[in-house]
């Protein structure tokens, strides 16, 4: 029994996971997938290893997947509104098929 479903990913600064989950448990999202991410990009390279003295500065890649498309969206605009002027980070949609889930 598969299921369409939007999966947005954002990929950002690991100072602001508090924040975007704040906006996460605010919207219609049931749930989301947090992880350590590097790479390089138009703000120069960030490592996901593990520094010495704190992680702080290092980036974070965030699934969430919903029914909705349009909550996606709602969700991807607000981060990107309070955020990504002035922290680095991008954000994009995929559509997908879930396969088995509890429930979206």
């Amino acid at each position: 029994m598969a299921q369409q479903a939007s999966k947005l990913v954002v990929i950002t600064e690991k100072v602001l996971l508090r924040d975007i989950v704040k906006i996460l448990e605010a919207s219609a999202a049931t749930g989301y997938t947090v992880m350590a991410a590097g790479g390089k990009g138009s703000r120069n390279t960030r490592s996901s290893g593990q520094p010495a003295v704190s992680d702080t500065f290092s980036n974070i890649k965030l699934e969430i997947i919903t029914a909705s498309e349009d909550v996606a969206r709602e969700i991807a605009t607000k981060i990107a509104e309070k955020y990504f002027d002035n922290f680095s980070g991008i954000a994009y949609l995929d559509e997908i098929e879930v396969l088995y889930a509890h429930k979206l």
